[in-house]
């Protein structure tokens, strides 16, 4: 499957011309740079970084080793997120007066940023990252589908300098792999992919231990924190969000639990 995605790389085309064409030669030119391609992702580097594209929601996403390579389990937040605001706004749920304001804490790519920019045309979105090179990939991505105008960039440590802005959702899929898991976590991540937002440290709790304090207080009330987890941090993760209610997990589609949800408590629920 690599070796067939270079090859569409090199080419220039789609998989379609390429089965249709079975009798095409490669000219010169072509064969050294597929062979090029092909030692750098025998050495490691991902096929991603080498094309310089990833497929996210269905959007066609810029990606460099400035920022992790959106994968398939993320889409589970942004499931998540939908199926929220959708219940929010049913007849007989919570409906807020007021736009539905987003941050997608550690953008990165902007994949969750924009993924929920497409689906949820009326929110106001924020994405924050602390990598000012980051940011410039999600500003790229965000131009090239035509959302630069919907999302707010904003370079931040977690939500640092977001507090007085009430969010109704607080997004994330932040570092979750403890150090003691290296040796467990693919080659290719370890080496190639940005090692700050692959680890938060020895537990993998670290990150989601900073963000949550930092959630209640720039959430609204009854508003939603989402953020991708791991199997291994589950349980670490319910128990720093054992204040908040209507906590919910969602596994991936091999069982693993993907993303923790939870609501601030509501001012009323203290009178």
């Amino acid at each position: 499957m690599n070796a067939e995605l270079l090859l569409m790389f090199t080419l220039g085309c789609d998989r379609a011309y390429l089965y249709a064409h079975p009798e095409r030669h490669l000219t010169a030119d072509e064969r050294d740079r597929y062979g090029a391609a092909l030692s750098e992702r025998a050495g490691g580097l991902p096929a991603q970084y080498i094309t310089g594209h990833q497929e996210f929601w269905g959007m066609d996403l810029i990606v460099t080793p400035a920022v992790l390579i959106p994968r398939p389990e993320t889409e589970h937040v942004i499931e998540t997120v939908l199926e929220l605001a959708k219940a929010q706004n049913s007849e007989g749920q919570e409906c807020p007066p007021h736009t539905v304001r987003i941050v997608d804490v550690g953008t990165g790519s902007g994949c969750i940023a924009l993924a929920l920019a497409q689906e949820l045309p009326h929110a106001e979105i924020r994405a924050v990252d602390v990598s000012s090179a980051a940011l410039e990939i999600a500003r790229v991505n965000a131009a090239r589908h035509q959302l630069e105008k919907r999302i707010h960039f904003q370079e931040a440590d977690l939500l640092a300098g977001c507090e007085d802005n009430f969010f109704d959702f607080i997004v994330s899929n932040p570092p979750y792999v403890g150090e003691s898991e290296e040796d467990e976590v693919q080659l290719e991540v370890r080496k190639f992919e940005p090692r700050g937002a692959v680890f938060a440290g020895p537990s993998g709790l670290e990150t989601i231990a900073r963000l949550i304090p930092q959630a209640h207080a720039a959430l609204r009330s009854r508003g939603w924190l989402v953020t991708e987890i791991s199997g291994t941090i589950v349980k670490g993760a319910k128990k720093l969000l054992s204040g908040w209610e209507g906590m919910r997990i969602v596994n991936d589609l091999q069982g693993i639990p993907r993303v923790i949800a939870a609501r601030k408590i509501s001012a009323e629920a203290f009178l």
